[in-house]
Order: C-alpha cells, then sequence, then structure tokens
C-alpha cells in the first residue's frame, strides 16, 4: 500500500514533501499536472484512487498568483469571471473530488490539507499595491478550511482531515517584497519551505491521533497581530 499521496507534487511545496518523506524511507505516490495528471477529470481522479489505496492524502495543489517579476496588475473590480471560476475549479472543486475519492476507496487515512492566511485575513494592500493579490485565491483558501471542516465531521471516525493556514514562504520574491512582508511578522521573516514537512509529518501520524478538524497555522504569528 501506498503510504502517503502528494497532489502538486511537482510545486514549490509538494516537491518539498516529496523529498522529505522519500528520504525517509516512505512510499510516495505523486501526482501533478506536470506528469500527465489532470485533478480536475473526474474520471482519472475516480480511477486512480480506486487502483491505489494509501494511507494518507496530502494536498498541495493549488492556483496561486505567485509574487515575481513578471507578476501582472490585478484588481478585484475588473477580474474576469473566468478567471475567478478557474482558480475555483482547481483549488475547491478538483480539491473536493481528490478527498472524496481517497475516503471512498479506503477504510480509513489522515488527509492534510493546505489553506492560507488570506483565507482567514484580506491581503494587506500596503504589500500588493497596484498588483493586488488575487480575491479568488483567497476565496478559495477560506472554502479549503470548511471543506476540511466538514469532511472531518462526516468521515469521522474513520478519516482525520485537517488543515494547515500557511504564510507567505520565502522563494524568488524581491527583496523589497521579502523586507516589507517580514516587518509585519511576529518572528521578523517569511517562513522556510523545510518548516512546513515536520508539522505535516504529524498531521498524518498516529500523534496526531485526536485531531482532526482543525486548522494549524504556521505563519510566524501573521494571524496573531
Amino acid at each position: 500500500m501506498i503510504d502517503i499521496v502528494i497532489t502538486g507534487s511537482n510545486g514549490l511545496i509538494g516537491e518539498s514533501l516529496s523529498s522529505y518523506f522519500t528520504k525517509n524511507k516512505l512510499n510516495v505516490a505523486n501526482l501533478d499536472l506536470e506528469l500527465g495528471h489532470d485533478l480536475e477529470n473526474e474520471c482519472f481522479v475516480k480511477d486512480w484512487f480506486a487502483e491505489n489505496p494509501a494511507k494518507s492524502l496530502i494536498n498541495a495543489f493549488a492556483i496561486n498568483d505567485h509574487v515575481n517579476s513578471i507578476r501582472e496588475g490585478n484588481n478585484f473590480l475588473y477580474t474576469p469571471l473566468e478567471n475567478f471560476k478557474r482558480v475555483m475549479d482547481v483549488n475547491l472543486t478538483a480539491l473536493f473530488s481528490v478527498c472524496r475519492q481517497f475516503i471512498f476507496n479506503n477504510k480509513s487515512g489522515s488527509i492534510v490539507n493546505f489553506s492560507s492566511i488570506y483565507g482567514t485575513v484580506s491581503p494587506d494592500p500596503k504589500l500588493y499595491g497596484e498588483n493586488e493579490k488575487d480575491i479568488a485565491y483567497g476565496i478559495s483558501k477560506a472554502g479549503v478550511i470548511q471543506l476540511s471542516r466538514h469532511l472531518a465531521v462526516h468521515a469521522a471516525p474513520n478519516f482525520r482531515v485537517n488543515s494547515i493556514v500557511l504564510g507567505g514562504i520565502k522563494y524568488q520574491q524581491n527583496p523589497d517584497f521579502i523586507s516589507s512582508y517580514s516587518n509585519k511578522v511576529p518572528l521578523g521573516r517569511m517562513g522556510n519551505l523545510s518548516e512546513i514537512s515536520g508539522l505535516v509529518e504529524y498531521l498524518i501520524s498516529e500523534k496526531s491521533s485526536y485531531c482532526t478538524g482543525a486548522m494549524f497555522t504556521l505563519d510566524g504569528g501573521w494571524t496573531a497581530v
């Protein structure tokens, strides 16, 4: 049996988690669009999970408008509805499909879904200026929290479902953004990829056997202010 299924395994977080758990000698199955796995395709999702029983599911796939040098301006007043729907289709509808098929095809297990601080608070306009953070991203990440709660209640007691509310992770952002972001964090910095795996490992282990339906915030204190 597969120990861990990681969706979005070729992304920033997924790749880090896949590497960590593989190094720890666990049987990891990687799912990613770059690998030919279309998680928006319900038939594919149904077939894959029917053929691949697993102990744990870590969902790290999502559409996110990362801060980088080529990031375009955005304004909620002018966001095309097609773009809004696209984010919802991937970040919520496909996520629900994947979680549902994991539960349907296994007798027990643990699911970890990634939300964001922007699923609990609004992005600070001072950080993004004219390049407003995509409104659909935060709304979808709020939905991830509620989806995880619903599944935790209705798939209990055999399945545990938790969400990680993640703050900003340092990765190729420009120095001004890193500095401005860090000034708002009580710990005075952005997070590191290496700081995620320990919490995920805890949540899929028996050490967290009484944890379900919970939000685990990993943001350096951002949302505590």
